[in-house]
């Protein structure tokens, strides 16, 4: 058990994990004025991959594991191909806090698969902040109206590999290290980038570009070394809900380098998706608290 010190500390890596993945995205945006994306995923992955070398032989990541952890690694890494080109595909047509705000609906996707698809307990008050969370969505795609495009079908899309990647992350043996899963996603994304820069073309690299690539390589990096530290330090449950700091930053940095600003319906979606979001989260780690309950105590409510 964590103690309060600890997870104070997992919530401080946490907000710097989340400050890292905006910063990136605002990198990536940025970069895609003037280049393909899948020019920024190849060059960006070059980097990554050679830091998380780095990182996974300084912590001795590189190892076999099991047959059946390896096909799962396999099917994740699926998943983060399929997130990485449609998250960022509507981050380029979209306002970076409505793609942020959208995205922050996972950890209810993630408890409704889990309750559909792998037999986990889910009662009335999850169940009930999962179609609250809905709605938020709703309030911030606007489907039936102009405001939904293509790219906010990407975003639900995104939504839809990034809730497979993490089922699929919960069911790995702890015995893999989380640098080889990351390392593995990276190199699988920058293979993919590879066929998609062949058909979205090359081209010429300035310093302004070379720094903006190499900004989102380093920020990105650190988000997911920050994140994995994160929720090795505090409990999930106190330590997670602190993920909605980078709707924050979305909001701030969306402002400042690109004069967004979200309309008020969207704020309204954003604040119901993250209250649902915090309380399905808190509301999970009250329940494995009471499963652990010694038997005969009776079962809790839900």
């Amino acid at each position: 058990m964590s103690t309060d010190a600890d997870n104070r500390r997992g919530a401080g890596l946490m907000m710097a994990s989340m400050a890292a993945f905006t910063i990136n995205d605002v990198f990536v945006k940025a970069a895609a004025t003037d280049l393909s994306l899948g020019q920024i995923l190849l060059l960006r992955g070059v980097i990554a991959i050679a830091v998380l070398l780095l990182l996974a032989r300084r912590f001795h990541a590189l190892r076999r594991v099991p047959a059946r952890d390896a096909r799962l690694i396999a099917l994740r890494c699926a998943a983060e191909i399929g997130a990485a080109y449609f998250f960022l595909t509507a981050l380029l047509a979209l306002p970076i806090a409505n793609v942020t705000a959208i995205l922050q609906s996972v950890p209810l996707t993630v408890t409704l698969c889990a309750a559909l698809f792998l037999g986990e307990a889910v009662g009335w008050r999850r169940w009930s902040a999962i179609a609250a969370g809905f709605v938020g969505m709703l309030l911030i795609t606007r489907p039936g109206t102009g405001d939904f495009t293509l790219a906010s079908v990407y975003v639900l899309i995104a939504v839809g590999f990034v809730t497979l990647r993490d089922l699929v992350t919960r069911r790995m043996s702890v015995a893999v290290p989380s640098l080889l899963v990351t390392l593995s996603a990276a190199i699988a994304v920058t293979l993919f980038s590879v066929g998609l820069t062949a058909v979205q073309g090359w081209s010429p690299m300035t310093p302004r570009l070379s720094g903006l690539v190499l900004g989102s390589a380093l920020f990105v990096t650190a988000g997911y070394f920050l994140s994995v530290a994160a929720m090795r330090v505090g409990d999930v449950g106190a330590v997670a809900p602190f993920r909605y700091t980078s709707l924050i930053w979305a909001l701030v940095l969306g402002w400042a380098v690109f004069g967004e600003w979200p309309e008020p319906l969207t704020f309204a979606g954003a604040a119901i998706i993250v209250g649902a979001g915090v309380f399905t989260l808190r509301r999970g780690r009250a329940v494995r608290t009471q499963t652990r309950i010694p038997a005969g105590s009776g079962p809790r409510p839900r």
